[in-house]
């Protein structure tokens, strides 16, 4: 993660934050700053009750970093 923020700078990042299978919450926020990317969406969560997390909870923890993060409703799109 250090390596694509550091010779990439991606604007959006797309992080999953399920745990079971992917990163948790806490790890996400962490790959995120290490990115520092200017926006960060949660995915990867809800869809079954092993993967239950709180997207608001990602972008709050986010949120104390200085770093912003968008959770998105199904169906929803944004214009890059």
């Amino acid at each position: 993660m250090k390596l694509i923020g550091k010779l990439s700078r991606p604007e959006i990042m797309l992080v999953p934050i399920g745990d079971n299978y992917t990163m948790g919450i806490d790890d996400a926020v962490i790959a995120v700053d290490f990115v520092k990317p200017q926006i960060a969406i949660p995915m990867h969560y809800n869809t079954f009750p092993i993967i239950q997390a709180d997207p608001n909870d990602f972008v709050t923890k986010l949120g104390t970093l200085g770093l912003k993060g968008r959770v998105m409703n199904f169906g929803e799109t944004i214009e890059l």
